[in-house]
């Protein structure tokens, strides 16, 4: 599906199937949104999937792989090595995502949209990495919206199999350099407010880190209002794919999960191409990262956890499949108040 066409099908979620999920969780024998944000949650997921039956059937996880040209700067303590190897190991349960996943219960998908060197896993790669956006754009206009057609189509694919909700991840050395580019021209927040250490970089690596993002900024000036502007100057084929996928989930009518603060930089991307992606994002857990809450605050959707986490590969995303997994046994398998002849509970004044 090319991005038109998904930008065409994307409608606000369903009204009527929200409506129904909330009589159905207020009939069940439990005080009135006891489960809090687990209630929420599903009746979220009637809305995006337009019925009030809610099955997450199998479950998915994207990893969008891809190296950056602006680790040429020195803003990262590793090398682009580093995205091959990992990226690999997800075939073999050596990542954390991968080991996460089975214990969850989902499938992982790592996808080379732009690893630097050949690799093993999904190819669906656009380049060999982008290039330095410190001295060049990162991307032409045409391989950033490539990219974000990579991601519809990855969640084409994954519908067309049975898998019922999708978890974003990603992995490519740089893209926490990338990630805060496009965060501070989206927010417009000074570069040194949205940029955090990544993968540990020292005080001295920090500043150089903000100062080369400052400088590409200002080098390119991306357009705010057209995000593929902005990803193809400042942005990463990986964060690119992640949109994608937002876009294509919301477009077929499938949750998609945001990870960490890479994730949800693409989630806000999507979000600022069609407004009504929103209503099929489920937000996962805060980063550590310090734009992870501007950019949380700016999507409006409450996260699940607070666990000081900032690994990425969507290793956030998929801790909540449990919780999911728990709140659909609930709303499935619980008895009513009627089954039980007693009285529904009902809001107090």
């Amino acid at each position: 599906m090319e991005l038109e066409q998904a930008l065409a099908l994307i409608q606000p979620a369903s009204q009527e199937a929200i409506r129904q999920a909330w009589n159905h969780w207020n009939n069940l024998a439990l005080p009135l949104h006891s489960l809090g944000r687990l209630q929420d949650t599903v009746v979220r997921i009637a809305g995006m999937t337009g019925s009030p039956q809610v099955e997450l059937k199998k479950k998915a996880l994207v990893v969008m792989c891809a190296d950056n040209g602006v680790v040429e700067e020195g803003v990262t303590q590793s090398g682009q090595e580093v995205t091959l190897i990992v990226s690999e190991n997800f075939l073999q349960e050596k990542a954390t995502a991968s080991i996460l996943c089975r214990q969850a219960g989902a499938d992982i998908f790592p996808v080379d949209i732009g690893i630097a060197s050949d690799s093993k896993i999904i190819p669906r790669k656009i380049a060999y990495g982008t290039k330095n956006m410190a001295k060049e754009p990162a991307m032409t206009r045409r391989e950033a919206k490539k990219a974000l057609e990579v991601g519809i189509s990855m969640a084409e694919e994954l519908k067309e199999k049975g898998y019922g909700i999708i978890a974003t991840g990603e992995m490519g050395i740089g893209n926490t350099t990338t990630s805060s580019a496009i965060t501070s021209v989206l927010l417009q927040v000074d570069p040194e407010e949205v940029t955090g250490r990544g993968a540990g970089l020292s005080s001295e690596g920090l500043e150089k880190k903000v100062s080369v993002i400052r400088k590409a900024i200002a080098l390119h000036q991306p357009d705010r209002e057209d995000i593929l502007d902005v990803l193809s100057k400042v942005g990463g084929l990986d964060i690119a794919g992640m949109a994608g996928v937002f876009l294509g989930g919301a477009a077929l009518g499938i949750p998609v999960v945001a990870d960490g603060f890479i994730s949800c930089a693409a989630a806000l991307c999507a979000v600022r191409m069609c407004p009504a992606v929103r209503d099929y994002i489920i937000t996962s857990h805060k980063s550590k990262e310090p734009a992870a809450n501007m950019i949380l605050e700016a999507l409006d959707i409450p996260v699940f956890l607070d666990c000081d986490m900032c690994l990425g590969e969507g290793s956030g995303a998929v801790a909540i499949y449990p919780l999911l997994d728990m709140a659909l046994a609930v709303y499935n398998g619980m008895t009513t108040f009627a089954a039980n002849d007693m009285e529904n509970y009902v809001p107090l004044v």
